[in-house]
């Protein structure tokens, strides 16, 4: 997998990132053979929250990292913080950053992230206090890059007025069957539903400022609705993209991630699968040149045609 270099870092990993929301419920054995697929393929960047599996997934990986034979340099650690399930509200205070991410770094046995990412939107950030929490983790050496996850245009500016430290990450989720960050742009100044703009052009403003964005579930359709292969209104979908992985003869997996890659975007897509077959059908798309004829046929088959 030829790597390719993140804007505003010094970072030169994967397009592809593997997720690790799922690996609390491996044993050891199997976080390491997931790890070690990830790897095989060019895989080298990891996706962590401090949510995940209320911790233990980023205790499982540390587990497993162990037995195998690479460097932590040789990888790029990622997780986020912010998300306070058990009090039901989300946390941007200083205070809890600042502890998060000591434990974050005590469960994944490392010294720093590579990045540390806002995990979902805080009403009641104070922007300042948060600069504050970025600059005491940069200086301290525990974290490289900063970024946000699940954030408007607005609220990335509100944040980034505030501190010098630019934000280089944005996670949103994106896919065949998810493509908000696209339609109100087709469909601009139209009078029908597509032309509701409920991104915010979050799409343009991440590209114009150099910041790369990280689709995650890109299999699914919402986090409600689960999987679009399993839905009903996306059977023209996925029947769609399966004749188009046939045509270029790659798994459904890899055509998923061809299309997503093939946006000028530069986009770092999550695989959060912990199968190890199904690591090296994501990457099959890194080897796909998806013409555009073939890439807007699978945009339509979502069942949102063109004014």
């Amino acid at each position: 997998m030829e790597n390719y270099h993140y804007p505003g870092t010094d970072i030169q990993t994967s397009r592809l990132a593997l997720g690790c929301m799922r690996m609390a419920g491996k044993s050891v054995a199997e976080a390491q053979a997931v790890i070690e697929a990830a790897l095989a393929v060019g895989i080298n960047y990891f996706d962590h929250a401090d949510i995940y599996g209320r911790g233990q997934s980023e205790e499982r990986f540390a587990q497993a990292f162990k037995q195998i034979d690479c460097d932590r340099d040789q990888i790029y650690l990622q997780s986020k913080v912010g998300i306070r399930p058990k009090e039901g509200m989300f946390d941007f205070s200083k205070d809890h950053i600042l502890k998060s991410v000591d434990g974050i770094l005590r469960r994944l046995e490392t010294d720093y992230l590579d990045a540390l990412l806002l995990h979902r939107p805080d009403s009641l950030m104070e922007p300042e206090e948060v600069a504050e929490a970025f600059q005491t983790l940069k200086d301290s050496g525990k974290v490289r890059y900063f970024g946000v996850s699940n954030q408007s245009v607005g609220q990335m500016k509100l944040l980034q007025a505030a501190t010098e430290i630019p934000l280089v990450f944005n996670q949103l989720q994106f896919g065949p069957a998810h493509t908000l960050m696209l339609d109100a742009g087709f469909n601009f100044n139209m009078p029908n539903d597509f032309g509701s703009n409920r991104t915010a052009d979050i799409l343009e403003y991440c590209r114009l400022h150099q910041i790369t964005i990280q689709p995650w579930s890109p299999f699914q359709v919402d986090l409600e609705q689960g999987l679009f292969m399993k839905h009903p209104d996306y059977q023209e979908l996925t029947k769609e993209i399966q004749e188009k992985a046939d045509q270029y003869q790659v798994s459904f997996e890899g055509m998923v991630m061809a299309w997503i890659l093939r946006h000028p975007a530069k986009m770092q897509p999550i695989v959060g699968t912990m199968t190890p077959e199904r690591i090296r059908h994501n990457a099959e798309g890194l080897n796909v040149d998806l013409s555009r004829q073939d890439w807007y046929e699978i945009y339509r088959a979502g069942g949102r045609p063109l004014p």
